[in-house]
């Protein structure tokens, strides 16, 4: 899977912003914290606007969509927002190395087994996925670069304003 998720990091290194609307429910995960002990499930975020950002070390993208996610959901946190970043690294070592160069004061998951990429269907690095108050995927974000940000926060704030059901 590795070498498959290199290849496309490659290919889809240049990628602008998706913004695809699913509109399927996001699959439901538990998984261990990267930083401290205990576990995050998707679930324990229900009512709230969830970017789920899926990184790893050695994704060159990565290291500067962290930190502008990082200022977006200290931005729109008190509005219901919020980001859980899932490391893919195999060795959780490299993750909390990244995270000590790169700090986020939120959530960061680990999954060195790949079954949460598996079940979102990841095809690069970085790919993050929007979604809704009701565990609903509504866009998805395949590469990153800085001006990915000015859609990102309008859709955040689009989902912000809309009533969870």
């Amino acid at each position: 899977m590795r070498i498959g998720v290199l290849f496309s990091l490659l290919l889809l290194n240049f990628a602008s912003i998706a913004g695809a609307e699913t509109k399927q429910p996001a699959p439901a995960f538990t998984l261990p914290k990267l930083v401290g002990e205990g576990t995050y499930s998707l679930s324990q975020f229900r009512g709230q606007v969830v970017y789920l950002d899926f990184w790893a070390s050695w994704c060159g993208p990565c290291r500067k969509s962290l930190p502008l996610l990082n200022n977006l959901r200290g931005e729109l946190h008190q509005q219901g927002f919020e980001v859980l970043a899932v490391n893919l690294d195999e060795d959780k070592a490299s993750g909390l190395d990244f995270l000590k160069e790169v700090p986020v004061s939120y959530p960061t998951l680990h999954d060195a087994n790949g079954t949460t990429p598996n079940a979102y269907g990841l095809r690069g690095m970085p790919t993050s996925y929007l979604i809704d108050r009701n565990g609903i995927m509504r866009a998805v974000h395949m590469g990153f670069k800085p001006s990915d940000m000015t859609e990102i926060r309008a859709q955040v704030m689009q989902l912000l304003n809309e009533k969870a059901r």
